[in-house]
């Protein structure tokens, strides 16, 4: 196509995109091996790895845009740059993604052996891991595709296999019968930060138990309640001691119940005096623990009452529920009941069905200490926050922290490399197989038949990925420059990255954290399929392309805060990409014949002298900003510069000294002006808008030219 020709016509983003995206991939310069020049200075970012089970969602384009304008802009700085791509198995995430495909199906994972499940669902993530790296090309992501690494790769498992027999040989490692957070619908545990609490309006029931009132909002779980506590201060119960036992008449008859003196009991709610379930209670646990207590299991791991329930055995507790309040009321136990009870429900944060906490024998790692050298390296800034509130939420957390339950009861996943005691449940990490008893009690054992938390693996993605103690990317890129990623998964991911990157590497896995909210509709409603306001980042770059995307992603979008994504404005910078093509039709139409690579540029006139030290401040500014992560600010200045300074008034002001009536050497100080501010110009836009500003650079008079994206800044 001619130059006229080209520039003709409206700019169209369809025309030239994948193009564009297939020269830079052959050029090479994704990696940072194959980078022209000498760079001594290393610049990296580890890409958080998308879920490889569907599509790109708004958030996913934010991320890939922000970093991609930090890549793209430390490479023209002349920096060896590595943005690590990779790709996430994410777990019990994908795995409920397939149940679903698989309930559409007319099918069910448990009518699956594990093995089938796992190579149905790997086949699966496979085919949606090549559909959702193909849509961050698209996103115009100058990523190293040749280093990709996914989170189930050889390398990945066995340096998560190393670190968790490394947890267990330095004692920061144990199974134990904890009580923890079960979905009686996925069948799994979860740790405290997966769960979600839905605030609700329930009844609140008030019992007689022997001579006293006991409440609970749920009854289904009281039938093995054999425990009376109170406060050893609380005054009204001073006639009761510790361990004395007292007969009363309770669900399914007379039991024999045991005062227990403890401080969990709270004097200033209800009576002061509790019942407590051991086994469904994490509290009621802590109390049976301090006092050696025995219990029982109330509830199965599907919901339903187990035999100790007698006629109600096998019923779903909501079901139950009403029934158990009517026999006790029948035999004159009902006190009283509360109908305006609000309190906090912890949640599946799936399927939103409610949690019911077991007893259940899981692995655990020891958090405080990994928290503590997390905490120093906060606190002695080896770590950096963009965000000061991230900052202080990290230090609360680190602070609180604790011990991580890390197993999982799904197929999906890296298997957990120990043994169990199938009498004792005592588990074995890194047992030899020709061990085939127990060293507790000589019973049998067998492969832990559980998987990591898929948080326990992208926790070390960072030193993994990088090939950790002695490739050259580790030696060369770790610490990473910048950990970008959401600011939802601060607690999730990125502290915890910290504390197995330290722990494991003795340094911190990033110099700065740079926390980005979510994206929102463009009324400010989070997206989500129900509400039918979700907008897919491909369909918006369908319809303005993908560098008017990225800079509505962009401009007034700061650290940390949430965004609303309105399709009106992203329409805007499609015009603005128009415009900076207009802006480029015009001067390469007058600046055709101008031998520009042989002007000398000294005997410019002191005017455009001016004008270019002016548009070097301006610059300087820009590279300011976005040195200091001031992203949006960086974007919305080169904006304003190339539209209201470089079109509104540099080009309206040069229009009478192109003219035929103006003099040769008038017209070639305006002609070496405005190709310098137009290839200066497309330089500061290039990592905000890469595909238009390249393929603008294709045409620009300069010698030995090569891609924009390696043109230094």
């Amino acid at each position: 196509m001619a130059l006229n020709e080209k520039y003709t016509k409206p700019y169209d983003p369809a025309l030239y995109e994948k193009d564009i995206y297939t020269a830079w991939e052959k050029s090479g310069y994704f990696n940072p091996d194959n980078l022209p020049g000498e760079r001594s200075e290393y610049f990296s970012i580890i890409m958080p790895p998308p879920n490889a089970n569907g599509s790109l969602h708004a958030g996913h384009a934010l991320f890939v845009t922000v970093q991609d304008i930090l890549i793209r802009f430390h490479r023209m700085q002349g920096k060896k740059v590595l943005w690590q791509p990779g790709a996430d198995h994410a777990g019990f995430e994908t795995q409920v993604v397939y149940e679903k495909k698989l309930q559409k199906e007319g099918r069910s994972r448990f009518d699956m052996s594990r093995e089938e499940l796992y190579d149905e669902i790997l086949a699966f993530t496979m085919e949606n891991k090549s559909f959702m790296e193909g849509q961050i090309r698209d996103l115009g992501a100058s990523c190293d595709w040749s280093r990709q690494t996914f989170t189930l790769d050889d390398k990945v498992v066995v340096q998560v296999e190393q670190t968790f027999a490394k947890l267990q040989s330095d004692g920061l490692l144990y199974r134990g019968l904890r009580s923890v957070n079960w979905c009686p619908k996925h069948q799994t545990a979860f740790s405290n930060l997966e769960i979600e609490h839905d605030e609700r309006k329930d009844k609140f029931y008030y019992f007689q138990y022997g001579p006293f009132v006991i409440g609970t909002a749920r009854p289904e779980t009281k039938f093995g309640d054999k425990y009376v506590v109170m406060h050893p201060e609380d005054e009204r119960y001073n006639e009761y001691t510790h361990g004395q036992e007292i007969e009363v008449e309770w669900i399914n008859g007379p039991i024999t119940a045991t005062i227990i003196k403890d401080e969990a009991g709270d004097p200033e709610m209800g009576s002061g005096v509790m019942t407590i379930t051991p086994w469904h209670s994490g509290i009621d646990f802590e109390i049976a623990q301090r006092h050696d207590l025995t219990y029982e299991q109330i509830i199965n791991e599907r919901g339903k009452l187990l035999p100790i329930a007698q006629e109600f055995e096998g019923m779903p507790i909501m079901e139950a529920r009403a029934k158990i309040v009517e026999k006790l009321n029948a035999k004159g136990l009902l006190v009283k009941v509360d109908d305006n009870y609000d309190h906090s429900v912890p949640t599946c944060y799936k399927c939103t069905r409610e949690l019911e906490p077991q007893l259940k024998q899981q692995w655990f790692i020891t958090m405080k200490p990994l928290a503590n050298k997390a905490l120093d390296a906060i606190n002695s800034d080896r770590v950096r926050f963009v965000t000061d509130q991230h900052r202080k939420i990290a230090l609360h957390w680190l602070s609180s922290i604790e011990d991580w339950n890390i197993s999982r009861q799904i197929a999906w996943g890296i298997p957990i490399p120990a043994k169990i005691c199938v009498d004792c449940d005592h588990g074995m990490v890194d047992l030899d197989d020709s061990v085939t008893t127990c060293e507790k009690c000589s019973g049998s054992i067998i492969q832990d038949p559980d998987t990591f938390d898929t948080w326990f693996s992208s926790g070390q993605w960072p030193f993994t990925t990088l090939n950790y103690p002695e490739g050259a990317e580790y030696k060369n890129f770790y610490p990473t420059s910048v950990m970008e990623t959401g600011a939802d998964i601060l607690m999730f991911w990125v502290l915890r990255m910290m504390m197995l990157g330290i722990y494991v590497t003795g340094d911190v896995p990033f110099k700065d954290v740079y926390l980005h909210g979510l994206v929102r509709d463009k009324k400010g409603q989070k997206m989500s399929k129900s509400k039918g306001n979700v907008t897919a980042p491909s369909e918006v770059a369908d319809i303005y392309g993908t560098d008017a995307l990225r800079m509505g992603l962009t401009v007034g979008n700061t650290p940390g805060t949430n965004m609303n994504l309105d399709p009106q404005k992203i329409g805007a910078y499609k015009k603005f990409a128009n415009k900076l093509w207009n802006i480029s039709r015009f001067i390469y139409a007058n600046t055709e014949k101008f031998d520009f690579a042989s002007h000398d540029a000294k005997k410019l006139s002191s005017h455009s002298q001016k004008i270019l030290e002016a548009f070097d401040i301006t610059r300087e500014d820009i590279a300011l900003d976005l040195q200091n992560y001031r992203i949006h600010l960086a974007a919305e200045k080169s904006y304003h510069y190339i539209w209201h300074t470089l079109a509104d008034e540099i080009i309206e002001s040069s229009k009478d000294a192109l003219s035929e009536d103006a003099d040769q050497k008038t017209k070639e100080d305006a002609q070496y002006l405005l190709l310098t501010l137009l290839g200066e110009s497309l330089r500061i836009l290039h990592p905000f808008m890469p595909f238009i500003t390249e393929e603008i650079w294709k045409d620009f008079p300069a010698d030995d030219k090569d891609l924009l994206m390696v043109t230094r800044w």
